[in-house]
């Protein structure tokens, strides 16, 4: 028998990175059982911490009312991961942090292009310290290319990525995606290549730089679709819950709300066409052929429409689900909180604060990937800034006590 444990126990993860895709990259990493130590200045600590919406005694809010008032994404993106600081602009605080990048695999930050070389840590200069360092950069364009030094948060990128000009409805203006997913899919890719780069190791022995780009993954994953031939279709950029390969395939109002309703294939149509008593239309030489359905989409979101709104979300759910046909309500974080399945899952995770302990009134999400023979999952609540000062820096790195008290007298850590 097999014990189960974490799959990167052993592995080692230094985490200078601010915001949310560096510390969303670093969480995934601490999920799947890592080590991730936090490096924060000593005097401002993490900009995580005091941004809001904060969360503290008297619960959520947009103003810090007293010292239990942290932020949200402080306790959510910081959990599992141990907190040091340094003040890298330092000779002394930069060696410090030398040492724990020789006994360290992993580095990941997202500085704008050109901030780790002015401060001396970037993939050139640590890689002579540690070869089997596998060093991640998350930036908005990449570190190479002629807009590499373009500054960006997730909106610009989702700007610049051309998602803003596919999402929204038909003539309305460029949208952003309900949650910032420029930077947790750059994560996501981030996690992707740092797992490759370890796999690599094994077989070399070397670390390697992995760059990642906010505006390529937003990229490769919006152009699947043809949008490059939209214009000679007669097709508007935005298709807002259209998918225009198929159809039906959207959204549809109900007696009181919404529901989702996705044929793939035309029998998958016949059922429906069964299901709304249109019977007629599975073999009418046109409505029964998915290339005319998607030509025409209008017609057929007007006749899936006029019948969905006979009936409740609920009700009608019951009905296509009986007859096979994929469909789904749009819930809300009301009904995502109380979805069992969820529950089942372990996504719906406790959020614990340094001071107060389990909070109540906030969730977080759990770990997204389950595996047959190993844990995963967050262990333990985000850390104030230098919690493990004396654990890394002595036990680890085998400084003494004497020589801690300088680095605190100096403000070094």
């Amino acid at each position: 028998m097999s014990i189960r444990k974490n799959i990167l126990d052993g592995i080692r993860v230094i985490d200078l990175s601010q915001f949310l895709s560096g510390p969303h990259a670093t969480l995934l990493l601490a999920g799947l059982g890592a080590e991730v130590i936090r490096v924060d200045h000593p005097k401002t600590g993490t900009s995580l911490a005091k941004t809001p919406i904060y969360f503290g005694k008297n619960g959520p809010s947009f103003n810090k009312k007293d010292e239990t008032d942290i932020g949200i994404s402080f306790l959510k993106r910081c959990r599992s991961k141990k907190s040091v600081t340094i003040d890298l602009k330092t000779k002394l605080g930069h060696d410090l942090f030398l040492k724990l990048v020789e006994k360290s695999d992993i580095l990941v930050e997202n500085f704008s292009v050109g901030v780790t070389e002015r401060l001396k840590v970037n993939w050139h200069i640590l890689n002579q310290i540690n070869p089997r360092l596998i060093y991640c950069s998350l930036t908005g364009y990449g570190s190479t290319g002629p807009d590499s030094h373009r500054k960006g948060y997730d909106t610009t990128t989702q700007a610049m990525s051309g998602l803003m000009s596919v999402t929204g409805q038909p003539g309305g203006p460029p949208t952003k995606a309900g949650t910032p997913i420029a930077d947790t899919i750059a994560a996501s890719f981030a996690l992707s290549g740092i797992l490759a780069a370890l796999y690599h190791r094994e077989s070399t022995g070397l670390g390697q730089f992995v760059d990642i780009s906010m505006v390529d993954t937003l990229f490769s994953s919006l152009f699947d679709d043809p949008i490059d031939c939209f214009e000679e279709l007669g097709l508007n950029f935005q298709q807002g819950n259209r998918l225009v390969r198929f159809s039906p395939f959207n959204t549809y109002k109900t007696k009181d709300s919404w529901i989702v309703i996705c044929c793939g294939t035309d029998e998958m149509w016949k059922k429906l066409c069964k299901t709304i008593d249109r019977l007629d239309l599975s073999k009418e030489k046109n409505w029964s052929r998915m290339d005319w359905r998607v030509a025409h989409n209008d017609k057929v979101d007007d006749l899936i429409s006029s019948w969905t709104s006979k009936f409740s979300t609920k009700s009608a759910l019951k009905i296509l689900e009986n007859e096979d046909i994929v469909a789904s309500p749009v819930q809300d974080i009301n009904d995502l909180l109380n979805w069992n399945h969820l529950k089942y899952r372990e996504m719906i995770n406790d959020v614990e604060h340094p001071q107060l302990g389990k909070l109540t009134g906030i969730k977080a999400a759990g770990f997204p990937i389950k595996f047959s023979d190993a844990e995963t999952g967050y262990k333990g609540p985000a850390l104030p800034s230098g919690t493990n000062n004396n654990q890394i820096f002595g036990e680890l790195i085998g400084l003494k006590e004497k020589d801690l008290k300088e680095l605190r007298d100096k403000n070094i850590i």
